[in-house]
């Protein structure tokens, strides 16, 4: 069970209080009409007041192209046009075909709002390594997961809190970053600016990343989070979010406290985003790996996703699982 301290608590409770007074700020530079670049030979793309390319909206990274390059694939790095196509007509005809099932992953949620494809060429979003595949844990990695799955050995999902994973409980959900990752379905996310801050809000698990720019120094290392701690920076045009910070009870990918995550928001037309991100955790792996996803300007509204405020969800079925055990015992006798 992860037990979050009292400071980290009070760090990710001011990071959201900073995100509302953001998002309903109507001062801020960032919200005046967009302008666009006036460079010759430059995109069009929209830029705030002072400059800064303009990535604020509703955007999505749903594709069909996987995190890992399928084996069947191997050292194929990139499809032809055509065989992308016919690789994202198998997906979707497979979701389709599964969306009579009534499970709550069902593949209905898979084909929502719009078609899904590829978002390039690429069969996998790593690209590096070259083979498209996340790197092998190093020897402390494989003993830090083989501890974590010796402490989870025998107990119960459903009759146990230790047991359940942080996304079971609704804290936290791996595709939410960083790095932001798609996911199976919500895959959508807000993305808000203003002078000196950078803010993104998955529609997954809705909680809004706060990210200072303009050098502000970092908190102490003994202050961790789950989502960790991010600092920002422009490049030219690109914006680079450097988090660290983390705390390894989230358990992501087998990383541990060490971890450092580099993204880089490009917009390469008004309605795209280039997200690169480079994952780097010398404690589990020897080598860092990177990849990329493409974001495309969306619509549609952003919905709140309710999943089990306060944990409800967690009591009531610890609740039927006593029951159930209640139940076999009684008729066991």
């Amino acid at each position: 069970m992860v037990l979050m301290t009292r400071n980290t608590v009070a760090v990710e409770m001011m990071g959201m209080v900073a995100a509302v007074v953001v998002l309903l700020s109507g001062n801020t530079g960032a919200q005046r009409p967009p302008q666009t670049s006036d460079t010759p030979g430059s995109k069009a793309i929209p830029r705030t007041a002072d400059g800064k390319p303009d990535l604020q909206g509703n955007w999505t990274n749903a594709t069909y192209t996987p995190l890992e390059r399928p084996e069947a694939l191997k050292d194929k790095e990139f499809f032809t046009p055509e065989e992308a196509a016919a690789y994202a007509k198998r997906r979707q005809d497979a979701a389709s075909q599964q969306a009579v099932d009534t499970h709550y992953e069902n593949a209905i949620w898979m084909t929502e709002k719009r078609q899904r494809t590829l978002g390039s060429l690429r069969t996998s979003l790593i690209v590096v390594p070259r083979d498209g595949r996340i790197p092998p844990l190093n020897p402390e990695g494989r003993r830090r997961a083989a501890a974590h799955a010796a402490a989870r050995k025998g107990l119960d999902p459903l009759g146990s809190v230790q047991a359940m994973d942080l996304s079971d409980r609704c804290v936290y959900w791996l595709h939410e970053g960083p790095p932001i990752l798609p996911t199976g379905y919500n895959s959508n996310l807000r993305i808000v600016q203003a002078p000196g801050t950078f803010v993104v809000m998955p529609e997954m698990m809705g909680v809004a990343r706060i990210v200072p720019l303009g050098g502000q120094p970092r908190i102490s290392q003994a202050l961790k989070s789950l989502r960790g701690e991010s600092r920002g920076s422009w490049e030219a045009d690109t914006l680079v979010i450097e988090t660290t910070n983390f705390d390894e009870r989230r358990d992501w990918r087998g990383t541990s406290d060490a971890l450092k995550v580099t993204e880089r928001f490009t917009m390469v037309d008004p309605d795209t985003i280039k997200y690169e991100f480079t994952i780097d955790d010398a404690k589990t792996w020897d080598i860092p790996w990177q990849g990329e996803v493409v974001m495309t300007r969306i619509t549609e509204p952003i919905f709140e996703y309710a999943c089990h405020e306060g944990n409800y969800g967690v009591s009531n079925i610890l609740r039927g699982q006593r029951k159930v055990e209640a139940e076999t015992t009684v008729g066991s006798r």
